[in-house]
């Protein structure tokens, strides 16, 4: 994935002086507070915690990677360019506060320099997504009727037509439902016996998510100077990592770590994204006080903030979640980049576990903690079925990592919760583009544990692959 910083054009793109406001952008322990009689101790708390470093004005250098909010692929003669205005730039643009009745637009430009006719497929990009009219009726129902009868010709004009034919440039809006902070966009292309797939990851300055204030930008720029491993080299490495994660003077033993990436970061970011994962938010004053809101009133908040562990002597990199109806139930994962690569390509080392509800401690600053799943394989296992469902793995395999424990003899977290294992760190080559999940390599390192099984008192490890 390579990302351009220059504006877009194209032959049916919005009038320059405006759409270049919007491209240059000028303009363990998890925190859960479910409790009334918290949000005191809260307050007080927060008042003496920093929330952050200031935001910076040009919001685009703290995005990490290449995940800037103009990116652009080529793919069989046919280059798309991606880019999502900020609430501020797509509401100045089209006069309607677009954030408050979630919709999101996203603008595209379809060069089709080759020689097949394509259709666009949005539902791809959004199943959910609005047309032109709908987005003007929703968005417009406090304008004047004359000022929505324009305003539905402005949408009608900026929206995206479907039919790129052979040697055309398209460009203009799809009306998508609203996401912060960023967002995968899967753009397909259907025509006579081909088809185009480009996967993005397109992430949103909005001084409020946790990527925003990461060092990530500046290590990952200095990922080519990190030693560089084989394949056989690597499996070597991993087994003599760290166990688990730990408080921030590196005491202690959290939840483990589980998972491994090889996977350009970019690449990583469209398929976790792909794959129904989020990014999280910074713990911050507004962060606490819309996940108070959402405990109180049992919902989701997908974006929940999660606090920082560490390993390799530094809190998480980027952190994740797959969320549900109520804010106390998710999936999340901490990645942290390796100090090393393999054949040249980038190494996240990471924990994902999965809350199933809410504890109160004295180990948080919050004073509630969410409670692990203790069967930690079938969060490692979640992981792995949603990224082989959406064909981003070329190969995986299993090391011998935090090590096996059972549930009569558990490990246990930095909060107390406890776990068993069968021990095993996941290994996914995570691929640029589509791979169908039988065509995954196992490599055949080790063999896992059925969660279920291990569940029920049972094990199916098979000795004959049990190598190390």
């Amino acid at each position: 994935m390579v990302a351009s910083m220059t504006a877009p054009s194209g032959t049916r793109s919005p009038p320059t002086d405006r759409y270049t406001a919007l491209a240059s952008g000028h303009h363990g322990q998890h925190t859960f507070l479910p409790f009334h009689w918290l949000l005191l101790l809260v307050s007080l708390w927060l008042a003496g915690c920093a929330t952050g470093p200031a935001y910076q004005p040009d919001a685009e250098k703290n995005l990490p990677m290449k995940l800037g909010r103009i990116q652009h692929m080529e793919q069989d003669g046919v280059t798309v360019q991606v880019s999502i205005p900020t609430d501020n730039e797509a509401s100045g643009y089209f006069g309607v506060p677009f954030s408050k009745y979630g919709i999101q637009p996203i603008w595209l430009r379809i060069e089709n320099a080759s020689e097949v006719d394509y259709w666009l497929m949005p539902i791809a990009i959004d199943p959910d997504y609005y047309s032109a009219d709908e987005a003007a009726r929703v968005t417009g129902a406090k304008l004047s009727e004359a000022n929505r009868a324009s305003n539905t010709r402005l949408f009608r004009t900026n929206g995206l037509p479907f039919f790129s034919e052979a040697g055309s440039t398209q460009a203009g809006y799809i009306y998508a439902s609203y996401k912060r902070g960023g967002r995968f966009v899967d753009v397909r292309l259907s025509g006579h016996l081909k088809t185009v797939r480009m996967r993005f990851a397109v992430l949103l300055p909005t001084e409020s998510f946790d990527y925003e204030y990461s060092e990530l930008r500046e290590r990952y720029a200095r990922v080519r100077e990190l030693p560089d491993l084989t394949v056989l080299q690597l499996r070597e490495r991993l087994r003599t990592l760290p166990c688990c994660t730990t408080h921030e003077d590196g005491t202690g033993k959290g939840d483990p770590l589980n998972i491994v990436l090889v996977s350009s970061g970019e690449d990583a970011m469209a398929a976790l994204t792909a794959s129904g994962w989020d990014f999280t938010e910074s713990i911050t004053i507004d962060s606490i006080r819309r996940m108070i809101g959402a405990s109180i009133s049992e919902q989701s908040f997908l974006t929940a903030p999660v606090s920082a562990l560490y390993a390799f002597g530094r809190k998480q990199d980027i952190a994740l979640q797959r969320g549900r109806s109520t804010i106390s139930q998710r999936n999340h994962m901490r990645l942290w980049l390796a100090p090393f690569r393999c054949e040249g390509v980038p190494v996240w080392i990471g924990q994902v576990s999965r809350d199933i509800g809410v504890k109160v401690t004295s180990k948080s600053p919050t004073l509630t903690t969410h409670v692990i799943d203790p069967v930690v394989d079938e969060s490692r296992e979640y992981l792995f079925h949603s990224l082989l469902h959406h064909d981003a793995i070329s190969r995986f395999g299993f090391v011998k990592g935090v090590g096996a424990a059972s549930e009569d003899q558990p490990h246990h977290n930095l909060t107390d919760d406890y776990y068993f294992t069968d021990g095993m760190r996941l290994v996914v080559w995570l691929s640029p583009s589509p791979v169908p999940p039988h065509f995954a390599q196992d490599l055949g390192w080790n063999e896992s544990a059925d969660p279920v099984r291990e569940g029920k008192g049972e094990s199916h490890m098979v000795p004959a692959l049990m190598d190390d």
